[in-house]
């Protein structure tokens, strides 16, 4: 027990003093900010009230989407709202436009007029009546909100209208088509049915935020595109709310057994994981337990909060990497095929890193272009804690916030913390809680965008040396981008499999092009993509170094 304290404080150390350093881009950085350049202005207002309302400590969402289809990445901004007895003018998300200049202008009010926004927490964005834009489903604290892309640079909310109807305390979302009708159906994290009359303390009895012990969880909730604008709320026909509610913070969805329908994994904060199966007759199964990914190796349920999911290893199927809480180690399943999955967080290289910090956002991704997936992650405390950063005077979220981590996969799934090249995105102390990534600048790698929790949100632009060529697919099927298909690209003696999803991380929608580092390979010899609804094609004649878009029904139809 002391060699683990020696340990943590080490790592605290070592983060405090990676703090002092400025944002400037030192020679070699992998990553630098460029937030202020590229016109972005936005700091998350959680609407403190000293009140220590749940909410406010637990989310902060945002991501990348083109909502005007011009071919470059926009950026939406959750925000909070007034409660309690912090009233005032009411807080808006924010929607920013990439200019032709790389530059961003906040176009909420043009976008967004007459629209009022809830107590925000994560968003998702996906087509959800294939017109070719991009809506947008935002979780919130209070009733979720649907907006529709009217295809004039507005939106307009349709909630209420579409069926949707979610009062309790949503978190993340991801859009999937789990019945291949064409059309996006969609699935709802929602967290616990909060009660403000419940105080909380810390050890030294001072009032602090709550954790979810005390509250019971909510059902989480599928909504099913019913094709014409409006959707039915099918959770308990489809087995989703038929099981006892747990505490949903984030999901992802993807086809985990290669059978070619959409599956969906759900972390619950301090309880098991859910790890739907589904069923192909409009039904699920949670095989969490039955599959390995329920608990960690010692049989315990974990504070699962962010969730990402990707081929780590290179073998074909997907692996899942979960972020937890301070003193617990986040966890790195891989996936064993028909065995279910194993957690081989101990063998990875990603647990003790991850020992003294509270996980939020994270994704794997290629950020240097050697074919390897890696992996980031964004942290912030969700209770008081040691101070990290000298701000004067002393700011309300200080005692909040945590530096990032960064991990270079050293093959196969192996990784290895990346402590003194992380630049501005790992040097930084602040209470982070969404992660999104997407190639922001198109210059073919995946740069980072940053939310936090009463900070500003951060963009950060890749700036590593490549080791290989890469390749961003968009695959567009129905007259939309097609969210759940998967793409495998042969280069060489390697294939890479890519799911097109952008609902992952926490809280954060991503771009969702497919992007591929092609390690070695000179070039592309066959891509393959197994559309939403099950068929196949493969395209040839494919570049590296380029920006392709394939269409569904122009390939070579496969088995």
């Amino acid at each position: 027990m002391n060699l683990l304290k020696t340990v943590i404080f080490v790592l605290i150390l070592s983060a405090t003093l990676a703090a002092g350093c400025k944002s400037s881009g030192k020679t070699g950085d992998l990553f630098i900010e460029i937030t202020e350049d590229a016109g972005l202005n936005f700091v998350h207002d959680p609407a403190v009230d000293s009140s220590y309302f749940y909410p406010e400590i637990m989310g902060a969402g945002g991501g990348f989407l083109d909502y005007d289809n011009d071919g470059d990445l926009d950026i939406y901004l959750v925000n909070g709202q007034r409660h309690g007895s912090n009233q005032g003018v009411p807080l808006k998300h924010r929607l920013f436009r990439q200019g032709r200049s790389g530059k961003f202008s906040d176009v909420t009010d043009e976008a967004f007029k007459g629209v009022s926004f809830g107590y925000g927490q994560g968003v998702a964005a996906g087509d959800i009546d294939n017109d070719g834009d991009v809506d947008l489903y935002l979780a919130n604290f209070d009733a979720d909100q649907l907006l529709k892309n009217n295809g004039d640079g507005t939106f307009s909310d349709v909630t209420r209208q579409a069926g949707i109807n979610n009062p309790a305390w949503a978190s993340s979302v991801s859009f999937l088509d789990y019945d291949r009708d064409s059309f996006l159906d969609i699935y709802v994290a929602t967290y616990v049915k909060f009660d403000p009359a419940v105080i909380c303390t810390d050890k030294a009895g001072r009032k602090d935020y709550c954790g979810p012990q005390g509250y019971r969880g909510v059902p989480d909730q599928l909504y099913r595109n019913n094709g014409d604008g409006t959707f039915k709320d099918v959770s308990n026909e489809t087995g989703i709310a038929g099981v006892v509610p747990l505490k949903g913070l984030g999901v992802v969805s993807a086809d985990f057994n290669q059978d070619r329908y959409p599956d969906i994994y759900v972390a619950n904060d301090q309880e098991p994981n859910h790890f739907w199966v589904n069923s192909r007759n409009g039904k699920f199964q949670d095989r969490a337990m039955a599959l390995g990914a329920a608990v960690n190796a010692l049989g315990q349920p974990e504070a699962s909060m962010g969730v990402t999911a990707g081929d780590a290893d290179g073998d074909g199927d997907l692996e899942l990497f979960l972020t937890h809480l301070r003193n617990e180690t986040n966890t790195f399943y891989r996936n064993m095929g028909d065995l279910g999955f194993q957690d081989e967080t101990a063998t990875s290289g990603l647990g003790p890193p991850s020992l003294p910090f509270t996980g939020f956002g994270t994704g794997f991704f290629d950020y240097d272009h050697d074919g390897d997936l890696d992996i980031a992650v964004v942290n912030g405390r969700v209770t008081r804690g040691p101070r990290l950063t000298q701000n004067s005077p002393e700011q309300y979220m200080d005692p909040y916030k945590e530096t990032s981590l960064l991990f270079e996969n050293q093959g196969p799934g192996v990784f290895r913390r990346v402590t003194d090249r992380g630049g501005a995105f790992t040097d930084q102390v602040e209470n982070r809680r969404g992660l999104a990534f997407g190639d922001v600048d198109n210059d073919g790698d995946l740069d980072l965008l940053v939310t936090s929790d009463g900070d500003p949100a951060r963009l950060f632009e890749n700036v590593a040396k490549p080791k290989g060529r890469w390749l961003m697919v968009r695959a567009m099927a129905w007259n939309r981008d097609a969210i759940g298909a998967t793409v495998i690209v042969t280069a060489g003696d390697r294939k890479y499999m890519r799911d097109l999803q952008p609902g992952y991380s926490y809280q954060s929608t991503n771009d969702v092009r497919a992007h591929f580092g092609l390690g070695e390979a000179t070039k592309v010899d066959e891509i393959t993509v197994i559309w939403p609804d099950g068929s196949s094609e493969k395209f040839s004649g494919v570049k590296a170094e380029s920006f392709i878009t394939l269409e569904k029904g122009k390939g070579t139809a496969g088995p």
